[in-house]
């Protein structure tokens, strides 16, 4: 029998779920907006075929890449109909799929946000695909699929999800802004260097970075400083170690001195964007996913702009991110069979290339990485090959059941330390910690 969520994964779905995982595009639809693909309108025809719903998140870009690829798998056979439709943000898809799942009237297929694969798959609502790909092992390859990819994917040894629209936090620069002020395009590679290049660029009226205390970020500092989220077993908080603590350290005394902003509040991310954009800050943390609309921003306002890896302290390390493709488990057998097709094709190697030159979101297979169109593509465009770099150095997030709603307290804590002069940054994460290990405890 399929489990009911409890309230606190019902408060998951809810919580805060990374913003940079997506994209800087918005979500431009609302409500169960379809890809052109509905009901109404598919022909007779379409009434023979088995009939599947994909919901999806985010719009611009990545919406114009999915509802792209939706239309060739439709129009590539003719036994299987997809209705694709749009549902927000992460949160909103989410919650949404939950309350359609309560009502028995959830969509085969969903984009899933790789931190909230645990709650789901514990909670009966995805359908095991570890029997599927070992049936078509020889056509799905999941060995194809970048291994930096899948730490996600799989929930206590079982496969549940496919490498979709994945990403890592990179680091964008404007070489313009270096180059006027004397400084090295080349870097910062260092906390360091990042610390030296924001003095220089005060003196000269600018900021050296405008960042979001936003936990994905914060994720990838942590790794860069040794250190862990959680506990190897995943029953205690890990980030009110010294390791844990150093970034935010970091990120007070570069604020208190004016070399770096960090805006909080919903618009937070918004604001880095935004003066980035207008060349207030020469550098932002940003998903792999908004690399080509970066470059249109950078062309329109007569910059150059390029990538790079996320600044190292001890080492580098950076957390993915993204949505991987999920099927639910209410779906008839015929439906799933559907289902499976449908999200072979998603991860094909020739749909990888598209979305990730269309967007910027990871090429997730290995054979992608290494073909001639996408070696082709690195060479005139470079700053897409960063990422792909970068999964040297990348980690799984944490899936504990109660880890989206513990990302959300660390989130503020970090503002707290932040604003408040008398918050250390210790004083701050310990007290995240506490309520940390009381949702791992349960």
């Amino acid at each position: 029998m399929v489990k009911r969520l409890t309230a606190l994964s019902l408060a998951i779905f809810m919580a805060v779920v990374l913003a940079a995982c997506g994209s800087n595009g918005t979500a431009t639809n609302s409500g169960n907006a379809s890809s052109g693909v509905n009901a109404e309108t598919a022909d007779a025809a379409a009434s023979e075929k088995i009939v599947i719903k994909y919901w999806y998140a985010f719009g611009d870009k990545i919406e114009e890449a999915k509802l792209h690829m939706v239309k060739e798998f439709n129009e590539s056979q003719d036994k299987i109909e997809v209705i694709a439709e749009h549902q927000g943000n992460y949160d909103d898809l989410h919650a949404k799929v939950q309350a359609a799942f309560a009502a028995g009237d959830a969509p085969a297929v969903t984009d899933l946000e790789i931190a909230s694969t645990g709650v789901f798959a514990r909670s009966g609502m995805l359908e095991e695909l570890t029997t599927y790909a070992e049936r078509d092992k020889d056509q799905l390859q999941l060995e194809d699929f970048n291994p930096g990819l899948m730490g996600n994917a799989y929930v206590d040894d079982k496969l549940y999800g496919l490498p979709f629209m994945r990403s890592t936090p990179i680091l964008y620069k404007n070489v313009t802004m270096l180059k006027d002020a004397g400084l090295d395009p080349a870097g910062p590679k260092t906390w360091d260097e990042l610390e030296q290049y924001s003095r220089v660029l005060k003196e000269k009226g600018k900021v050296g970075m405008t960042v979001a205390a936003d936990i994905w970020f914060y994720e990838g500092l942590v790794a860069q400083s040794g250190g862990q989220m959680l506990s190897e077993d995943g029953k205690s908080a890990a980030f009110n170690s010294p390791e844990g603590v150093a970034p935010v350290e970091f990120w007070k005394k570069l604020t208190s001195e004016g070399l770096i902003k960090m805006p909080v509040g919903d618009e937070a991310g918004a604001t880095a964007d935004k003066d980035w954009s207008n060349q207030v800050s020469a550098f932002k943390f940003g998903s792999t996913a908004g690399v080509t609309g970066s470059l249109e921003i950078a062309k329109g306002n007569g910059f150059e702009l390029e990538t790079a890896f996320m600044p190292a302290n001890v080492s580098y390390g950076v957390p993915t991110g993204g949505c991987q493709l999920v099927m639910t488990s209410k779906s008839s057998d015929e439906e799933k069979e559907a289902a499976w097709e449908f999200i072979k094709w998603m991860t094909s190697k020739e749909n990888t290339i598209y979305q990730h030159k269309h967007v910027g979101y990871l090429p997730t297979r290995i054979s992608a990485v290494e073909s001639d169109e996408l070696k082709k593509h690195f060479e005139e465009y470079p700053q897409f090959k960063v990422a792909v770099d970068q999964l040297e150095y990348a980690r799984p997030r944490p899936m504990e059941n109660a880890y989206p709603e513990i990302a959300k307290i660390v989130k503020e804590s970090i503002q707290k330390a932040i604003i408040d002069p008398n918050t250390t940054p210790q004083d701050a994460l310990n007290q995240a910690a506490e309520k940390a290990n009381k949702l791992l405890s349960k």
